[in-house]
């Protein structure tokens, strides 16, 4: 098991930066597990957009995608069914779902997700997009609240809106690169509204509309990372503060996106390694405070992911 844990290790030092630099404040057993979820995920979405470690993406032929999808899928039900599993990458998903007690629903789920990407499917409206980020991210947070040791309702949620919170700003962020590849998450609604044509996104003359629309959803992901701030309380301190540092540092990336505007994406938006370290002070505080002085945001108006009960309490 540690030689998975070190693969996946390198796997999210390579595929996220921001990931990894929280994760490191987990305590050793909490953040193995956090490892080799991320390298499940991180792999499921490099096989079906053609990418290493989130980069390079490509347009897969429709055929190739699909089949890449399905052998994804029986991988991931062969793991989940608790027989012999010879690649690491799924030997260690079948560890944390042990392990843990993951509800086997959530990496179906999450598969869900890639699915879309793969029908290519269009986003109309926001909660569209929202519904979308739910399976390829929120879906992620109640996964990682299992490993946290959370398991009441509410904190799920909270877990939720956090994952719901990154995939809006990896939208925003991504917005040219995921166009390249055919990919639009952008509310074609919105889009309309600005002028923007779904197949002129790319366009110069576009951005500053384009821009319009990504700053409504880091907007929208500013409301959901208020309500995430509230499942801190819930969790065990380290793990608290990671999240709380990572939600700094995506909240961030979010801050670079607005400042630059319709130059949002000349080069990718990213936070230094200093500014990071000031982030997971910030972070720290705002743990000290989820135990001082809980806040309390209701979920008003927030998408809230579908409850299964039954489910839950079983693969």
């Amino acid at each position: 098991m540690d030689d998975i844990v070190e693969q996946s290790r390198r796997t999210i030092e390579k595929g996220s930066k921001s990931f990894a630099a929280a994760a490191r404040i987990f305590d050793p057993e909490t953040r193995a597990s956090a490892y080799m979820l991320y390298a499940w995920c991180r792999h499921c979405d490099d096989q079906t957009d053609g990418q290493d470690l989130g980069w390079g993406a490509e347009k897969l032929p429709a055929e190739a995608a699909r089949a890449r999808l399905e052998s994804l899928q029986a991988e991931t039900e062969r793991a989940l069914a608790g027989g012999p599993v010879e690649d690491p990458i799924f030997a260690g998903l079948q560890y944390v779902v042990d392990r843990h007690e993951i509800p086997h629903r959530y990496p179906r789920e999450h598969l869900d997700g890639f699915s879309m990407d793969v029908e290519g499917r269009q986003y109309a409206g926001l909660e569209d997009t929202i519904r979308y980020c739910y399976h390829v991210a929120g879906v992620v947070g109640v996964m990682m609240a299992y490993i946290m040791g959370v398991r009441e309702n509410d904190a799920l949620n909270r877990a939720t809106d956090l994952g719901l919170a990154f995939q809006l700003t990896n939208i925003a962020r991504d917005v040219m690169e995921d166009a390249g590849v055919g990919r639009i998450y952008l509310p074609t609604e919105l889009l309309a509204t600005e002028g923007v044509p779904v197949g002129r996104i790319e366009a110069r003359e576009h951005r500053a509309a384009v821009f319009n629309v990504a700053r409504r959803l880091l907007d929208e992901a500013d409301r959901y990372y208020a309500s995430a701030v509230v499942g801190l309380s819930s969790l065990p301190f380290r793990s608290a503060w990671a999240v709380a540092t990572a939600k700094e540092v995506y909240q961030d990336i979010g801050r670079v996106i607005r400042t630059r505007g319709a130059a949002a994406w000349d080069s990718r938006a990213s936070t230094t390694t200093s500014r990071k370290l000031a982030l997971a002070a910030k972070g720290f505080r705002s743990t000290i405070r989820s135990r001082v002085a809980p806040v309390a945001v209701p979920r008003d108006g927030l998408w809230t992911r579908p409850e299964r009960p039954a489910a839950d309490s079983a693969a």
